[in-house]
């Protein structure tokens, strides 16, 4: 987290490769790589794009440092002249990306590098790294906060996150992705975005009885006045204490509209149905009912169904961790080369396995909207410089089953180019907003998907087909590479 020039947060054949294309002169290639991934996270319907903000950072920052140098040196793999200009490294080329918090689906590129192959080839790393990990977690935590259905949702888990920068910009994915707020103080700071908590089991059992311990939180922070009612006996003393608390507050004209309790074990759909009875009862029926205790969306979703009376969740260690789906799967691969005459040569991988051929050329993504709802009705992977129009009749197929195919009217459809340029001749070109707006902006993308593409389980997939034109090349390719 201190070291602010991440130029070696690398594997090392990213450098050897690099020596190798410095040694046979071609290290001024241009070539294009796009970084996509294969597979929905948690069998899902889509994933939400994050990272972006700290890739621009690295990008930035890129430059070999003295001690880099001298670090390279000691391996004794590298020699002198390609160190030497590697003293001089900066990136010169061009980067489009798919903005934060846009829904996003398998196969389509989220980041286009156009650059020197010596410098794309470097990039591939930490951009994998950075956007692999951070929209994971924006993922997971939009499905969190569809099982909540609306009720607010807490980020906590920095304490069983995987190190320092996993919990820090992973809290600041989960804001990207619907949190409300985050007990990280840190990640609060840094991308001011709100910060939240309560208080733990210790301070209650720090005191001579529970009775004490709520009174002096409640006088202490009586405007957010959350209390942890299950230390010692949730029914018979907790809730019963808490609601003594908040009659003395109320006396003294000291209740505020932010207070009420949390429930950290136990049977949550059981409990808070005969909380929330008490809390009724005495009078109480706007203070909150806070859960906690290794959730996620699946045990959010079936309390929901039980009718638990739960209206905020905290969320730690299967936010954080993306329990269930350790890893994004992004992947970056190289797409096309430039020739000698300019244009860009496309280039494909191929493998025994479909899902990992790759699409060739210099791409850019159409979202089709369905123009009565709004939502998506696919993405279309083009080639640069193809117009896909709204005035014309529009051809959709599905590239692995190309038989299957949909034609939409005009009238019945909007076109949105969603790629945008972020550096230009290694300049940036880009600003990324505020996290809290990048939020707005998530929830807005969400609403574009039918109800059908976020159902937690066996979740309808959004078509991502090609144009006539991609297809044609690809097959082309494909035919060419045959044995």
């Amino acid at each position: 987290m201190d070291r602010q020039n991440l130029t070696l947060l690398t594997d090392l054949y990213e450098l050897t490769m690099m020596q190798g294309y410095f040694k046979n002169e071609n290290q001024n290639k241009r070539v294009i790589f796009d970084m996509f991934y294969r597979t929905n996270p948690l069998e899902g319907g889509y994933a939400i794009m994050a990272g972006l903000e700290q890739v621009i950072k690295y990008v930035k920052e890129l430059h070999f440092s003295e001690q880099d140098i001298e670090y390279l040196r000691s391996l004794n793999i590298f020699d002198e002249d390609f160190l030497k200009w590697a003293k001089d490294f900066k990136f010169t080329g061009d980067i489009y990306s798919i903005p934060e918090g846009t829904v996003i689906f398998p196969r389509e590129p989220l980041v286009k590098v156009i650059a020197p192959i010596m410098e794309a080839q470097l990039l591939e790393t930490a951009i994998l790294n950075i956007i692999n990990h951070q929209a994971l977690i924006a993922t997971k935590t939009s499905r969190i906060c569809f099982a909540a259905r609306g009720d607010g949702i807490m980020e906590f888990g920095l304490r069983r996150a995987q190190g320092p920068d996993a919990g820090t910009y992973g809290a600041r994915a989960a804001m990207i992705g619907g949190c409300i707020g985050t007990s990280n103080v840190l990640t609060g700071q840094l991308f001011d975005v709100p910060v939240m908590g309560t208080h733990a089991h210790s301070w209650v059992m720090s005191f001579p009885d529970e009775l004490t311990a709520f009174r002096t939180y409640a006088k202490l922070y009586p405007n957010a006045c959350t209390l942890l009612v299950d230390t010692y006996d949730t029914l018979k003393s907790g809730v019963p204490n808490a609601i003594k608390v908040f009659s003395e507050m109320k006396a003294e004209g000291r209740l505020k509209s932010r207070y009420g309790i949390r429930l950290d074990s136990g049977d949550l759909a059981y409990l808070s149905k005969k909380a929330r009875q008490m809390l009724d009862d005495a009078g109480f029926p706007d203070a909150i009912i806070a859960a906690s205790n290794d959730l996620d969306e699946y045990l959010i979703d079936s309390l929901k169904v039980q009718g638990a009376a739960i209206n905020s969740w905290g969320v730690g260690t299967n936010l954080i961790t993306s329990a269930g789906w350790p890893a994004f799967g992004g992947v970056y691969k190289l797409s096309a080369v430039q020739g000698d005459d300019g244009e860009f040569i496309p280039k494909i991988k191929l493998s025994e396995n479909t899902e990992k051929i790759t699409n060739p050329g210099n791409k850019t993504i159409y979202r089709i909207y369905e123009k009565a709802t709004g939502k998506i009705k696919a993405d279309l992977i083009a080639l640069v410089g193809e117009k896909v129009s709204e005035d014309k009749p529009l051809l959709l197929f599905d590239p692995n089953e190309p038989w299957k195919k949909t034609k939409l009217n005009p009238g019945d459809f909007t076109v949105k180019e969603i790629m945008i340029p972020v550096f230009l001749k290694g300049e940036c070109v880009y600003e990324s907003p505020k996290v809290m707006e990048i939020r707005d902006y998530c929830a807005k993308q969400l609403d574009t998907l039918w109800d059908e593409n976020r159902r937690i389980v066996n979740a309808h997939p959004v078509h991502v087909d090609l144009t006539p034109r991609l297809y044609d090349m690809k097959i082309n390719l494909l035919d060419r590479n045959s044995f």
